[in-house]
């Protein structure tokens, strides 16, 4: 395979968006220069906060983390927390300041400041994640909705919209993405045999994953393969190997023209089409339908047309196998409309379901019905570690696409706060076939 290139790699540009090491690594080091406020206004410059609204923040954190296990060292001085990871608060007075001002987004934001650290900073976020529903007292929890930012409409996913959002995320740059991701160029959740993982196994891993939808959808010689979500290829060049007919979409300019590359020196460019197409405005019927965590980007408004979609495009007899990130229910209904840290810098306009609402949407709006699950949150965990330690890894590489410390400082906190939310069980993953209600 070729190595990834693109013409245009984007330097931590605004508003986009370790194993962890005793010390911080480079890639997680605070900037040792001043912030660019053009590529990053919400870092740079403190956000407006009055001094009530900072002080209840500060009150309200210290409170949570109080009760913790976790050992926080505020200004350098041992502070509060039952011991456990170090989460170390450098600048207080910045850090409740964009709490109070912006509650998770400051959050994520102090962090890409440098303002706060942690030696192992997946342990720290597991705590916090392990303890979302309780780290806000409930009678402010019922007041969510009047201080919680709200999602922008601009990110609402429109077919514009839902460009501009898939564009934001992947067209970044596909050589940023082979620094970390194995040969396959595998984004997804991959499935080990047994842990601890190991970075060479990881493709061998992420093949498993693949088989295992591909099985679950029926998908062999003469299949007609409708996959939403063409990713940098493999899946559909895997389909293709076991003598299938692929139709795969994307949004993304920059992952359509890799995956096509991909998919010629496989030899299979007779078997696949890569189409930059919406999934509203796919066409024809087939034998099955895949599509590996492409639901998270559709929204939660847009569930109801994206299940009649896989519906109008199955062929009678066909089977529908997702692979779909899933957070528990209470927990999804109680965030389902703020705005938050991951939507601003990382992938804006997502939702993540529950199981329970995929059920009932499908239930409401379409004849499919879910027939199997099967879950591997530790199995993301695990696929996570492995690329934040990657991404670790190459820092120097990182810099060289162009590509500054507060992106770096971004992106470590992003992969290290997903695998988080897998290893405290807060995130799931599910393979999930659907068919027709009446197809046994």
């Amino acid at each position: 395979m070729k190595v990834p290139t693109t013409s245009h790699p984007r330097p931590g540009i605004p508003d986009q968006a370790g194993r962890s090491r005793p010390a911080p690594s480079r890639a997680q080091a605070a900037p040792s220069a001043r912030v660019d406020p053009e590529r990053w206004p919400g870092v740079a410059a403190q956000p407006a906060a009055s001094w009530a609204r900072t002080a209840v923040a500060e009150r309200l954190v210290r409170h949570a983390l109080g009760g913790l296990p976790l050992r926080v060292r505020i200004a350098g001085h041992d502070g509060i927390g039952q011991g456990g990871p170090l989460m170390e608060i450098r600048r207080p007075d910045a850090f409740f300041r964009r709490i109070g001002a912006d509650g998770l987004v400051g959050f994520g934001e102090s962090y890409m400041a440098g303002e706060w650290d942690a030696p192992d900073l997946v342990g720290v976020l597991t705590v916090l994640a392990g303890h979302a529903a309780d780290l806000v007292p409930a009678p402010l929890q019922r007041l969510r909705r009047l201080w919680a930012p709200r999602k922008p409409a601009e990110q609402t996913n429109t077919p514009g919209g839902a460009r501009a959002n898939i564009s934001h995320h992947y067209d970044l740059s596909n050589d940023l993405f082979a620094l970390f991701l194995d040969e396959t160029l595998s984004y997804s959740a991959a499935v080990f045999r047994g842990f601890p993982a190991e970075h060479d196994l990881l493709p061998a891993a992420q093949h498993r994953k693949i088989d295992r939808l591909l099985d679950l959808a029926g998908v062999g010689p003469g299949t007609e393969l409708l996959e939403i979500g063409t990713g940098w290829g493999e899946l559909a060049v895997r389909a293709a190997a076991r003598g299938a007919r692929v139709t795969t979409l994307t949004l993304s300019r920059e992952q359509r023209e890799l995956a096509r590359e991909r998919i010629r020196e496989a030899g299979h460019q007779d078997r696949v089409d890569v189409r930059l197409l919406d999934y509203r405005e796919a066409t024809g019927r087939y034998d099955a339908v895949v599509s590996v965590e492409m639901i998270e980007a559709v929204g939660e408004e847009f569930w109801p047309e994206y299940f009649r979609t896989l519906e109008r495009c199955l062929a009678p007899g066909g089977r529908v196998a997702l692979q779909a990130i899933t957070m528990p229910d209470d927990r999804m209904r109680a965030s389902r409309s703020t705005y938050t840290w991951i939507h601003k810098y990382i992938f804006p306009g997502g939702t993540l379901p529950s199981t329970e609402a995929l059920d009932q949407v499908t239930t409401a709006h379409t004849g499919l019905r879910t027939r199997r699950r099967d879950s591997y949150g530790t199995h993301y965990a695990e696929t996570l570690r492995l690329w934040r330690e990657r991404f670790t890894e190459r820092a120097e590489e990182v810099d060289a696409l162009g590509f500054d410390a507060v992106f770096r400082r971004m992106w470590t906190f992003y992969l290290a706060y997903s695998e988080a939310g897998f290893r405290s069980g807060y995130l799931d993953v599910q393979q999930i076939l659907l068919t027709p209600e009446d197809h046994v």
